[in-house]
């Protein structure tokens, strides 16, 4: 599966000199916030796909205006054709902000989520707007990753891990790097395009959850 992320920075190339050529192939967007909402809106009508996102720590004007046409995820487990994505946005606090939040709170925004992700049996993809500590952060306190991402991929294991909010231009940018749990990490800035290999997560309804196979199987069978 070809999957676009984008995250922190509308680019002219997708926008105002857009191609379909550019995109071609490409099934999914998943943005990883602070992106304006036209952006969003324009990238999901021009690629003619679904578009998943998340808020980042910049992204208060949703409240007013919230991307026509895409998914918001946030604090949600939302499955593509069996792709299990994770949403969790917003930074790390620096200031008093809606979508900032201190260690603790991540970690009871984590926790809330473990019914969901019993139902689930785990994801296959994380989406954030910050990194997680330790893996692509800075040392100042608005760009700190969060260490309770790390729990969560060292419990879950997924294949991926998409962020943004560390742009390239801050210096020291690496698009992609490996974490111990087995996880891919990348930083979304801008776009990339990556393709998903089959094997990096499990057929449609095959997850080994019975409950949740069940449950996606009839969702396909009924169309609800």
């Amino acid at each position: 599966m070809k999957i676009m992320v984008i995250a922190d920075a509308e680019e002219a190339s997708l926008w105002d000199y857009y191609s379909p050529k550019k995109t071609e192939g490409v099934e999914l967007i998943l943005s990883c916030g602070d992106l304006r909402a036209d952006y969003l809106e324009f990238l999901t009508t021009m690629v003619n796909v679904p578009l998943l996102y998340v808020r980042g720590n910049h992204d208060g004007h949703y409240d007013t205006h919230a991307p026509e046409g895409c998914i918001d995820i946030d604090d949600q487990v939302y499955n593509y054709h069996g792709l299990r994505i994770l949403g969790l946005g917003g930074s790390y606090r620096y200031k008093q902000s809606k979508d900032m939040y201190t260690e603790a709170e991540m970690e009871k925004r984590i926790r809330k989520l473990s019914g969901t992700l019993l139902f689930t049996g785990g994801f296959d993809i994380l989406l954030t707007h910050a990194p997680a500590n330790g893996y692509g952060n800075l040392e100042d306190w608005a760009h700190r990753g969060f260490d309770c991402f790390n729990d969560l991929l060292e419990k879950y294991h997924p294949a991926y891990l998409f962020h943004g909010h560390v742009h390239r231009e801050y210096g020291d940018f690496v698009r992609q790097r490996s974490h111990p749990s087995g996880t891919q990490i990348i930083n979304g800035y801008g776009h990339c395009i990556i393709d998903i290999p089959e094997t990096a997560y499990p057929k449609e309804g095959e997850t080994g959850s019975f409950f949740y196979d069940w449950y996606i199987t009839e969702k396909k069978k009924h169309h609800w």
